[in-house]
Order: structure tokens, then sequence, then C-alpha cells
């Protein structure tokens, strides 16, 4: 097993170097432009650092905001929502307008083709020269509907383009915004939405289980070897867990060392297993520096187990995997507790739930 790559250099002050960073730039010390220095200082996200490294010696404010706008889009956001808003308010106009116009066009076209019905409707024997006329007035009247049709299709072809390219940007906030940026994985926020959703039917009640883990002694961890150190530990356990599950299940850093797993259609003992695989799979993860050498240690994780069917729902379910969690804490750390096997434990079943 190749060992887990840590960075070399500890930050004693990070905070402090952001600020004055920050003010040899003469950036303005908003907390979003603060959240920018502080995490390119720190190292963790290297695309950001290489973001901030190309900015300009006096970067505006305008190009500050978007790389928040890429890397941290939960601070923005609102100002996402807001433009995308303006755009699909102000396209929808256009489009509207562009209809009445149409409409106005047909009902010109709809009215030459009645007068010239009424006119001919008395006439028993018309001219040969009086037909030609006619022709040309159809003729032109018709070719002017068309182009103009062509031209609104045209027109409303490039607005549903507009319109499906802030649709783009709209799913990709909503992405960020769901993403952990440290670690790329679900956040807190999409795991509230996940574990809501399994009490929606029957079968997410059923065949779904939830597991917590937490990084053991982390704390410790960021006191000796620095945040950067710590950071870079999350990252590689995040990468851990990810890639140790079906593709179809869900994993997501839900605070700062704790994560959580949601594992669909399996028993609590496949899940049992599921977890002790990834708790071993952990502890023998070498995590040391490959410039340096130095050997981090061995960084386990403690986990809890509940069953959905265990819960009465979303919190309920959550706090029992929780206890589980904290008794695998207090029987000694690096071990897998299931709800189920708790002394006292208050149980519930679901073999007679019915959804209202």
């Amino acid at each position: 097993m190749q060992p887990a790559v840590l960075p070399t250099e500890r930050s004693t002050d990070i905070a402090a170097t952001a600020v004055a960073t920050m003010r040899q730039l003469g950036v303005l010390g908003l907390p979003r432009n603060y959240e920018i220095f502080y995490e390119a200082l720190s190292g963790t996200n290297r695309e950001l650092s290489l973001a901030v490294v190309s900015l300009s010696s006096r970067p505006t404010q305008d190009e500050l905001d978007q790389i928040g706008r890429t890397f941290f889009a939960h601070n923005h956001g609102p100002s996402i929502v807001e433009h995308a808003r303006d755009v699909i308010a102000r396209e929808l106009e256009e489009v509207a307008s562009l209809l009445r116009s149409e409409r106005s066009h047909i009902e010109k076209y709809g009215r030459i083709l009645d007068e010239t019905s009424s006119g001919l409707s008395g006439r028993s024997l018309l001219s040969q020269d009086l037909l030609q006329k006619i022709a040309n007035a159809m003729a032109i009247a018709t070719n002017s509907t068309i182009d103009h049709g062509r031209q609104v299709a045209s027109t409303l072809s490039d607005k549903t383009a507009e319109l499906e390219s802030v649709k783009s940007k709209l799913e990709e906030y909503k992405r960020l915004a769901d993403t952990d940026p440290l670690t790329h994985i679900w956040n807190r926020r999409a795991f509230d939405k996940e574990i809501t959703r399994i009490y929606n039917s029957n079968k997410g009640i059923l065949f779904n289980a939830l597991v917590l883990a937490d990084i053991d002694r982390f704390k410790d961890i960021n006191d000796r070897y620095g945040h950067p150190v710590g950071d870079k530990i999350i990252q590689i356990i995040a990468d851990i867990l990810q890639t140790s599950i079906r593709g179809d299940m869900f994993v997501a850093r839900t605070g700062g060392e704790e994560f959580a797993l949601i594992i669909e259609g399996a028993s609590e003992d496949a899940t049992y297993e599921i977890a002790e695989r990834i708790r071993a799979l952990i502890e023998q993860t070498p995590f040391t520096s490959s410039q340096t050498g130095t050997n981090y240690g061995t960084v386990t994780v403690s986990m809890g187990i509940c069953m959905a069917s265990e819960a009465e729902g979303p919190e309920d379910l959550y706090t029992k995997a929780d206890r589980a969690l904290y008794r695998s804490k207090v029987s000694g750390r690096n071990r897998v507790t299931k709800h189920s096997t708790m002394a006292g434990r208050a149980g519930k079943s679901w073999l007679l739930y019915k959804k209202d």
C-alpha cells in the first residue's frame, strides 16, 4: 500500500498571513475575500491556490468574486440566483414580445385573406389584370409573413440557447452548493436532504442504513502537525470512503472530521461488514510525507450504525447512529457499533408502516 502523501509545511498563523497578504494587494477586508486567501494559503486546494497566484498585483473585486463563485458557491449563491432570475425575466419578456409581434403579423395576414375573399365573392368574372394584382398582393403578404416567421424562429432559438445556458449555470451552482469544497464529496446540506428522502417511502425505510464515522483524536493531529496536515488527512479519508462503496451509495462530510454514509439495499450485517472493511482500510493506510519521510502515525475512525427501520424519522435516525458512534468512542475508539446491540435501545417496527 502506498503511503498517503501529506504536506511538508506547517503554517503557524495562516489567518494573520491571509490578512497581511490582502492588505498588501489592496484587497477589501470582506469575509468572502478572506475565505479565498485563507484557503489558498493553507494549500488544501491546489486549483484555488493557482487561481489566486495568477491574480494581478492589484486584483479587482470582480476577479475575486469570480474565484469565489468557482470555489465557494455557498457564499456566492444569492448573487448567482439573483443574476439568473434577472436574465430569465428579461429573456421571457423578449420572448413574449416576439410572440405578440408574431400574433400581430398573423392577424394582419388573416385580414388580407378575409378582405380578398370578400372582394372576390361578389364578382362572377375577373380580368386577367385584376387576378395578377391579387396574386402579387397575396404573394407579398405571404412572403412577408413567412420571412417574419423565420426571423421569430431564429430569435426564439437564440433565446432558448441563452436560457439553457442560465439553466446550466444554476445546475452547476446547485451541485457546488451541495459539495464540500475541501473533499469534493457531498456536504451537510446535501446530507440533510438525502436522509429526509429515506422516509418518503416504505422501501427507503426498510432498506436503508445510516453510518456515521468520526476521525479519532483529530484535535491532537491538528495541534501537533497543523491544520494543513489535518485537512489532508480529511481529504484522504474522504477518498477512501468514496472509493470503498458502490457508486450509487451516498457519502458526505457532515462536520469538521465527521462523515456520513447512507447504505441502501443491505442488511444490518452487510452494512456492518462494509463499515468494518472501511475502518480496517483506514487503519492500515500509512500517513507519511513522501518528501521528508515524516510519519504522522496511525489514523483511525470510530463508526456508528443505525438501520432506518430502527428510527422514527430522519432526526431520530441521526441521533441513534450518533449514539452508536459515541459508544464506539467511549469503548476504546477504532471500532464499529450497531445501535441494535446497545442496551436499552428503543426500536420501532416498520413492518406495518403506512405512509400518510
